[in-house]
């Protein structure tokens, strides 16, 4: 029997992120599992107009308080985490520092030359991760426009 105790399911907070929410609580929930809900505040270099980044305090508190709303039902333990940096290296990491079982995650993210440069996150956690990675197909995102706007930042 595969044995679960502690479930990692990072999130980019899109438009989305509590439908994936809820099929990670309802893994957790089966398995009696510790699910640790991850955002990843992405920082994006500044060259010259392109790519800059406003970071305040308030912003933070803003995506703290957004992923702190994705709460799961009694019978699971949900731990949220913000941390900062590349979402894939701070999900792996993130990952072997709280023994994590299986990591959850949609496999919606970067997309046209973003994704051909740079993989997606999905991608790159699935080749590195020090645990099974279960991938949740993202079906809101696969129905929208290829040029409809999407969130980057965790994954």
């Amino acid at each position: 029997m595969f044995h679960l105790q502690t479930i990692l399911h990072p999130t980019d907070l899109a438009t989305n992120a509590e439908n994936l929410f809820r099929r990670a609580c309802e893994l957790a929930e089966d398995y009696h599992a510790r699910l640790l809900v991850l955002h990843v505040i992405e920082r994006v270099a500044a060259y010259g107009e392109v790519g800059v980044v406003v970071d305040t305090e308030a912003d933070r508190a803003e995506v703290l308080k957004q992923l702190c709303a994705l709460r799961g039902p009694p019978a699971v333990l949900v731990d949220h985490l913000l941390a900062e940096g590349a979402p894939a290296d701070v999900i792996v990491r993130v990952a072997e520092e709280t023994h994590c079982d299986l990591i959850a995650m949609g496999t919606h993210g970067r997309r046209g030359i973003s994704r051909l440069l740079l993989g997606s996150v999905a991608e790159q956690v699935v080749r590195r991760a020090p645990c099974p990675v279960l991938t949740i197909k993202d079906v809101l995102a696969a129905s929208a426009p290829a040029d409809a706007p999407h969130a980057l930042a965790g994954n």
